[in-house]
């Protein structure tokens, strides 16, 4: 695997049957949609992925299926975080077994604890981690947002990178500011909208929750990116933000993006639109909103390139 890591990476979305179990041809549907997009890896289990809300003989069951659908075409990252030292573990021998290339790592999500005591686990967990790995800054989830210190000290554990949800491009420069003139040190951000600024600062790509059903839109903007194009960039950037104006905006929970995504896929004809527990999927109303957004997007001729 090259590092740094970087491009577009789907944080993709879990396909679920009514019964909540596993969506094994939604998933092969969703996982050949993606890597046809040109998308540069997969990112698993993270909170569009609604990891935290599965069970762990689930999460081991979506791991080994997906790697062996993707057959090391891209590599596969697997978010490991729990609120137990050991299920991490569990999870990130598993994936190193079934073939899983880079696991992912979140601070544990329930108990409230300070940066000294994330750096004192972190010095159990890391070390004894069977792969490569990212560090994942999740504050809206986690309830910390994770220092230069601690990821300081992450990185000299092996950390190959982070990925930064903070919805704060001010983070992000200073992670590219600290982090950035190490090669091999990969700097990803979680939220979209702020793809071609990390690119044109340094950073190295996106895990785009958008790139589920749409992934050459923003396979197209990295390398616009990459290449400064200016002109395509802002063209590229506007779908973005009116997908973020209508996919994204459906209903009034903070779940609505998670729910969008599925919706969308749905529409597509990929996979089903279920949620896992306490997330509950769109009603008709909501459904029928996003079934008009999608068929205006597919019918614009300027999308074609993303279809």
């Amino acid at each position: 695997m090259d590092l740094p890591i970087k491009g577009i990476i789907p944080p993709m979305v879990t396909p679920l049957m009514e019964d909540r179990t596993l969506d094994l041809t939604g998933l092969a549907k969703l996982v050949n949609y993606i890597l046809d997009g040109g998308v540069h890896g997969l990112f698993l289990l993270g909170t569009t992925g609604e990891g935290t809300s599965l069970s762990h003989t689930f999460r081991k069951q979506l791991v080994t299926e997906t790697c062996s659908l993707v057959q090391k075409k891209v590599p596969v990252l697997v978010c490991i975080t729990d609120t137990s030292l050991e299920e991490s573990l569990e999870l990130a021998h598993h994936s190193e077994k079934v073939g899983a290339d880079v696991l992912v790592v979140a601070p544990p999500y329930y108990l409230p604890i300070s940066q000294a005591e994330l750096q004192d686990y972190l010095e159990i967990l890391l070390p004894a981690l069977p792969l490569p790995f990212l560090m994942y800054n999740m504050p809206s989830c986690t309830k910390m947002n994770l220092s230069m210190e601690t990821l300081t000290l992450a990185k000299k554990l092996g950390a190959i990178g982070i990925k930064d949800s903070s919805g704060e491009m001010q983070y992000m420069n200073e992670l590219i500011k600290v982090f950035g003139s190490d090669p091999e040190f990969s700097i990803i951000t979680g939220s979209e909208i702020f793809l071609h600024e990390t690119i044109l600062n340094g950073g190295h790509g996106a895990v785009a929750g958008g790139a589920n059903f749409f992934p050459r839109l923003f396979v197209d903007l990295y390398e616009a990116s990459v290449d400064g194009d200016l002109e395509k960039i802002a063209l590229l950037r506007e779908t973005i933000l009116q997908i973020d104006n209508t996919i994204y905006s459906v209903g009034e929970n903070i779940s609505k993006y998670i729910k969008g995504i599925k919706s969308a896929l749905a529409v597509l004809g990929i996979c089903k639109d279920f949620t896992a527990p306490p997330i509950k999927r769109f009603n008709e109303t909501e459904r029928a909103k996003i079934q008009t957004y999608m068929n205006n997007f597919l019918s614009n001729t300027e999308f074609a390139p993303i279809q």
